[in-house]
């Protein structure tokens, strides 16, 4: 099951829709402004609510929101819990290697540096966009097989589990544009 849209919440839309254009390469298609539902006697907060098609027909989501009660706030998925930035995050499907390479390059181009990591499963890339969130490309390179969900059982369930050491990520920046 696919899903319709999974929005997140911006403190610089500007700088938003250029990362969601110009370096994801999703196309913006509708926006919706409004009222927000809390709005107070005598005040009128309001937000914009900003659609990108990420090329599948599914969607990504931004909230501007317009609203002096809620101060200054940090809108970081992760971080702004005072979670490592790696643990909440949003992860995009590649259709191959190739198309990861060239969602890696279009990053580089736009300036942004990347970290690669083979999981063994699956190869992602990593960045962070605007406003602090981990943003993922991943594609899966395997099939899963019988072996592996009575692996992901015994590991769901141990209470000491055997620690992957995983594999040395690779990071691109964008300013020498080659593997460190």
């Amino acid at each position: 099951m696919g899903f319709h849209h999974v929005a997140v919440t911006t403190t610089d839309l500007d700088a938003t829709h250029r990362f969601y254009t110009d370096a994801m390469g999703f196309r913006l298609v509708k926006v919706i402004a409004a009222p927000n539902p809390e709005s107070r006697e005598g005040e009128q907060p309001w937000s914009r609510h900003v659609f990108y098609d990420t090329g599948n027909g599914e969607m990504f989501a931004v909230w501007d929101i317009h609203d002096s009660a809620l101060g200054e706030y940090d809108p970081a998925i992760a971080t702004g819990l005072g979670l490592p930035i790696w643990s909440n995050h949003i992860a995009f499907h590649a259709s191959s290697l190739d198309d990861l390479a060239a969602c890696r390059e279009r990053w580089l181009d736009q300036g942004i540096d990347v970290l690669e990591v083979d999981h063994g499963w699956c190869t992602s890339i990593y960045t962070t966009d605007p406003n602090g969130i981990m943003v993922e490309w991943c594609v899966t390179t395997r099939d899963f097989t019988d072996v592996d969900t009575r692996e992901a059982e015994r590991l769901l369930h141990a209470e000491s589990p055997q620690l992957d050491a995983g594999k040395r990520p690779k990071l691109y920046r964008a300013a020498d544009r080659t593997p460190a």
